[in-house]
């Protein structure tokens, strides 16, 4: 949707080649793109090495929930690779299958990281309180943003424009405040799995550092693109105006 509105937009604007892509979305869609086959390429590495004290993926989740005095939440088996997820509504700490049954460094990194979400909600973490404020504004500037940006200046309605970018840059700001989010429930992770022994000194410690390592870069790679958009897109708005 984005990509047709930004074709259309420099046709009506008179631009021919859109160098604000080349310069801003294009570096940052690299950057995505590596980041992605980074995590994936730890992921399957330290899926193939097991754990020497032998916890599954479900058994370390659950490490973490009884280090934080945790009763409330449900760790349950659900379909898909790299689908592990913690929802709050629900209280269910959701591991896919080859995470929750496999002893693998990945596994217990992974499950334990979800585990870590569930300890920020139950201790009211406030990075994790401001991102849920943040959400329905995000939601909205998500599929209505760019669109109004684009009427309101195809209607020579300025103000319009700006609404359309601010609602936009919900976006960036949800990404923003999920850094930490996700920063801090891998530091928890590492620090139970550090304290309890559940993995050991070295290789199993350090690869699980190393595939926690490499999803992180994946928010902060969405970051950078969505940023790219945004200052795209207002060179285009602003740019656009000065031509006519």
């Amino acid at each position: 949707m984005l990509i047709l509105l930004s074709i259309y937009g420099m046709h009506r604007m008179g631009y021919g080649f859109d160098m604000t892509y080349l310069l801003l979305v294009v570096p940052a869609f690299l950057l995505s793109l590596a980041a992605q086959v980074a995590v994936k390429n730890a992921y399957r590495k330290m899926a193939k090495v097991y754990s020497s004290r032998g916890y599954t993926g479900a058994q370390a989740a659950a490490a973490v929930l009884r280090y934080y005095n945790i009763s409330d939440v449900r760790i349950e088996k659900i379909g898909g690779t790299l689908s592990d997820h913690f929802d709050p509504r629900t209280n269910v700490i959701s591991l896919s299958q080859d995470v929750y049954d496999s002893p693998s460094i990945a596994s217990v990194g992974i499950a334990c990281h979800e585990a870590g979400h569930a300890a920020q909600h139950a201790y009211g973490y406030k990075p994790i309180v401001w991102r849920n404020s943040i959400l329905p504004v995000c939601k909205i500037g998500s599929w209505a943003g760019i669109p109004l940006a684009f009427l309101g200046y195809f209607l020579g309605f300025e103000t319009l424009v700006w609404v359309g970018l601010l609602l936009y840059s919900a976006i960036l700001l949800f990404q923003l405040v999920t850094l930490p989010v996700e920063f801090d429930a891998s530091r928890r992770a590492i620090k139970v799995i550090e304290e309890t022994g559940m993995l050991a000194e070295g290789e199993e410690l350090s690869g699980a550092k190393k595939v926690l390592r490499c999803a992180a870069m994946t928010y902060v790679a969405s970051l950078a693109v969505t940023l790219a958009n945004l200052l795209r897109f207002i060179a285009i708005f602003t740019g656009g105006r000065k031509r006519e």
